[in-house]
């Protein structure tokens, strides 16, 4: 007599198990087998999602894996799409959920405003948000990507776009993937940088914040030596 599969059903009844209990019912390496079934069809997921958690450590380590990280361990284009959208995917649902459709800046919570807009990114981004003088959100968004320093900020590209969407007041935030919420001597002289250049045309810079997984520093609020922003509003 032929032996019965033991995984016959197994998709379903976890599937099942998720939608009635949801997922802090479920061990690591349960979720994560979970989210496989998505990218690979036909097969026990469950060895995969265990070699992926004693590979990176976590299931955030998994997701937090490079593309060339997570195609060295031997997945498919599939299987990493399916792993990088996770975050790319929790960033835009916590973006949505944190916006209002006054679209008014509350700028003595701008750290709160940044954390979420970092979350998943595993190399430097530096983001852009254009204020006007009512505290109007005027643009946001991504303006360049990778070391962020005084040769590598677009410079002209955000007094640019200040001067497109006649902006007031101009924040810039950008990350420390693998270290902590704390200015180097370059983000000092990038700020500084900015401030002049906006400081010619009429724009104020208003801070410059730094991100470290859930932690964030204003430098306008930190007080550092030869930082020259001041972040008070006009009235």
């Amino acid at each position: 007599m032929a032996e019965k599969n033991p995984h016959i059903g197994h998709r379903q009844r976890l599937k099942n198990r998720y939608l009635k209990d949801g997922i802090d019912s479920f061990t690591p390496h349960q979720a994560l087998e979970l989210l496989l079934f998505y990218a690979v069809p036909y097969k026990d997921t469950n060895p995969l999602a265990h070699k992926l958690l004693d590979a990176f450590g976590s299931i955030s380590g998994v997701f937090d894996a490079t593309q060339e990280q997570l195609r060295d361990f031997g997945l498919t284009d599939n299987q990493i799409a399916l792993m990088k959208m996770i975050p790319d995917f929790s960033r835009l649902y916590l973006t949505d959920r944190t916006s209002n459709s006054s679209k008014i800046v509350q700028m003595d919570k701008l750290c709160d405003y940044f954390i979420s807009r970092f979350v998943g990114r595993n190399e430097e981004y530096l983001y852009l948000l254009l204020v006007d003088s009512k505290l109007k959100e005027l643009y946001s968004g991504v303006v360049s990507r990778g070391s962020i320093n005084t040769a590598d900020v677009p410079i002209r590209k955000i007094v640019q776009l200040a001067l497109e969407y006649n902006a007031r007041y101009v924040v810039i935030a950008h990350n420390h993937p693998t270290g902590i919420a704390l200015p180097s001597a370059h983000d000092i002289d990038t700020t500084n940088m900015l401030f002049h250049a906006l400081h010619m045309v009429g724009i104020r810079l208003f801070d410059h914040i730094i991100v470290a997984d859930n932690d964030a520093v204003s430098l306008a609020n930190s007080h550092y030596k030869d930082l020259i922003i001041a972040n008070d509003i006009e009235t």
